[in-house]
């Protein structure tokens, strides 16, 4: 009992230590990294009616339906394949500085 309480203690020590050490850019950087993964991994499919609003606002309707739903579906993958990846690497800084790896950072942003 006594070597668990002080196995206990040694780990909440280290594990205060680990947090006082690192810097706030850091933890803020890959939590945002970590959010955007989420993100980006649950809305993927999101780009599929994006694609075809895009395209058929750009050209017509049967091009937005058919064009755009196959440009929906192929950046709706790359999307949850970049969350997915940015989820699993999220306390490495990569690419340098947590930036996002898919522009717009989500799907329906307003950046380019």
């Amino acid at each position: 009992m006594k070597s668990r309480l002080l196995m206990n203690t040694i780990l909440v020590l280290v594990v205060i230590g680990l947090l006082s050490v690192s810097s706030p850019s850091y933890a803020q950087g890959a939590l945002n990294k970590l959010g955007r993964g989420i993100v980006n991994t649950l809305t993927g499919w999101l780009e599929i009616p994006k694609g075809i609003v895009d395209e058929s606002k750009a050209n017509n309707v049967f091009t937005g339906l058919t064009v755009g739903t196959i440009k929906g579906l192929g950046l709706g993958l790359v999307r949850t394949g970049a969350g997915i990846y940015e989820a699993l690497t999220f306390p490495f800084p990569i690419p340098e500085g947590y930036a996002p790896i898919v522009k717009p950072e989500f799907v329906y942003s307003n950046e380019k």
